[in-house]
């Protein structure tokens, strides 16, 4: 199918690995000029250098997205997009009843207030071309709480209604709001907490991963592509009716329908 994708603009936070860069690589793909926003410069910095080696529009934008200035600079240097692919890294695991102010301050900054402010930023201008697309990436904690994440558990469901809130508001105006609710996939996220499992347990990361493995109903963890293939359908012309939704991609994981 083609997507219809070309020569828009799309700027993916959180792009330096995972499921960010997946996205950005299936955008790019397709014909996207990508802003690759992340934390990690040198990482961003060999993705361009391998966009362009085959052949893929990309650019690297250094920034945190803790720190809104930073994001300021990077949407300035980039220019208003036409997808914004809102995503940052997982807060960590914590016992829910010792979470401390600050953290909860820190990692609300990040999930949530800057990525309003991101999607504040950008509306007016897609409203005004009469064609926008916003994507959040999220997790299936949103709709089936996961054990010793209650930071993540909280504040992705806070985005979650806020995004569909305002989905309803720029409907009219071309512009679609969706988020992606991923369950397991084989990221370096992934791969950092199940050695954290494997630790505490005293067992072999392999079996952590056959255990977690044989849980999801089609037996495996998701491939990043996967992933991404669904998003750059969302954020396409083609999805112009899709607007307001909770998409989970999680192998059949999540047990409520």
């Amino acid at each position: 199918m083609n997507l219809d994708l070309k020569d828009k603009t799309a700027l993916v936070c959180g792009a330096s690995q995972g499921l960010g860069l997946a996205i950005a690589k299936a955008l790019a793909a397709e014909g996207c000029k990508v802003g690759l926003l992340a934390r990690n410069k040198a990482k961003l910095d060999v993705h361009v250098q391998d966009f362009a080696t085959k052949g893929l529009a990309a650019v690297a934008l250094p920034a945190d997205m803790g720190d809104w200035e930073q994001v300021k600079a990077a949407l300035e240097h980039f220019g208003p997009p036409d997808i914004l692919v809102n995503n940052s890294g997982g807060p960590p695991p914590v016992d829910v009843t010792k979470v401390e102010p600050d953290l909860w301050r820190k990692q609300f900054e990040t999930m949530v207030l800057n990525q309003m402010r991101l999607t504040e930023a950008l509306l007016p201008r897609m409203r005004v071309n009469g064609f926008g697309r916003i994507l959040s990436v999220a997790s299936t904690s949103i709709v089936e709480p996961i054990a010793g994440l209650a930071i993540s558990n909280s504040l992705r469901a806070a985005l979650a209604g806020w995004m569909k809130t305002l989905s309803a508001e720029v409907a009219r105006d071309g512009v679609t709001i969706n988020m992606l609710l991923p369950g397991s996939f084989a990221t370096e996220r992934i791969d950092t907490m199940n050695a954290r499992e494997a630790e505490a347990r005293g067992v072999l990361v392999e079996q952590v991963v056959a255990e977690s493995s044989a849980q999801i109903p089609v037996g495996r963890y998701g491939d990043p592509r996967e992933f991404a293939a669904v998003a750059a359908f969302l954020v396409s012309p083609r999805a112009s009716y899709v607007t307001g939704q909770m998409i989970r991609i999680d192998g059949g994981s999540t047990k409520s329908v």
